[in-house]
């Protein structure tokens, strides 16, 4: 069974081998939080937590063409012959990006405030091995929607999916004044990797946003900064067959609609020398 190692320290990448016999191989390799470990001949990638390993969800298949050179990475794990630990010296990264993904349930306008929406979005990108911040796609008290991701990545970072489909060219393109325009034919996922559009967990296919069609927070429409779930107070929320991730449709708070969830800072995780 062969590791390619991605080490969360500056040491540099390796690869190991290990007997079939290990009844729990990871848990034999002793690594920083953060590291990474990819099980080459089951396909699975796991990241290192502070209590031990989590699998990490992947997306769809992309297939190469046999005659296809082979990466360095898949050379070094495949030659015969070679030591048991040896070092991969390139591999190629992914340019930065923003995910935007759903938590895994809908929720009524109470939740427990924009701080309890923060969490439940760090709790679920953690338990599915996502190391990055996660926050609430919500305006607040606190908040306006369009200045929760950080300044220095709000331009020049395309905002993706889960599997990595663009959904804007960049973050402030979602608050140009036409209500969040995409294409609907682009899945939005859930965590756990369940397109929110078609999967009948989310029967109420409207997202909580609370805000303008600019990114500004509504303080009438807010379901009281995110803490009230009744039919008499309102939020704003924005129905997503209609290709707009801000439309103005303002609903009961008692609805379950769908939350999303941004990743509001790109982590180069590049080492330098």
């Amino acid at each position: 069974m062969s590791f390619l190692f991605f080490p969360g320290s500056e040491s540099p990448l390796e690869t190991w081998e290990v007997s079939r016999k290990s009844r729990d191989p990871l848990e034999s390799h002793r690594a920083a939080e953060g590291s990474m470990a990819y099980v080459s001949d089951k396909g699975e990638l796991y990241v290192r937590t502070r209590d031990g390993w989590r699998k990490v969800q992947l997306g769809e298949l992309i297939l190469i063409p046999a005659e296809s050179p082979s990466s360095a990475v898949s050379q070094a794990l495949s030659r015969p012959g070679d030591p048991v630990l040896s070092m991969v010296t390139s591999i190629e990264f992914c340019p930065p990006q923003l995910h935007l993904v759903a938590l895994n349930a809908p929720f009524s306008g109470d939740m427990r405030g924009i701080r309890g929406a923060d969490f439940q979005c760090y709790q679920q990108a953690r338990a599915m091995g996502l190391t990055a911040t996660y926050r609430a796609f919500l305006s607040s008290h606190l908040q306006d929607l369009a200045t929760i991701v950080k300044k220095g990545d709000r331009y020049n970072m395309p905002v993706i999916n889960l599997k990595g489909e663009v959904i804007y060219s960049s973050w402030m393109n979602i608050f140009s004044g036409n209500g969040g325009v995409f294409d609907p034919s682009i899945p939005i996922y859930s965590f756990e990797g369940r397109n929110v559009m078609t999967d009948p967990t989310w029967p109420q296919k409207l997202v909580w946003h609370g805000s303008s069609t600019v990114g500004i927070r509504m303080t009438t429409n807010y379901c009281e900064a995110w803490r009230a779930g009744d039919m008499a107070v309102t939020g704003q929320a924005s129905l997503l067959q209609t290709g707009r991730l801000l439309g103005q449709h303002t609903r009961s708070c008692s609805n379950h609609f769908i939350v999303l969830c941004i990743e509001n800072s790109y982590i180069d995780h590049r080492r330098s020398n």
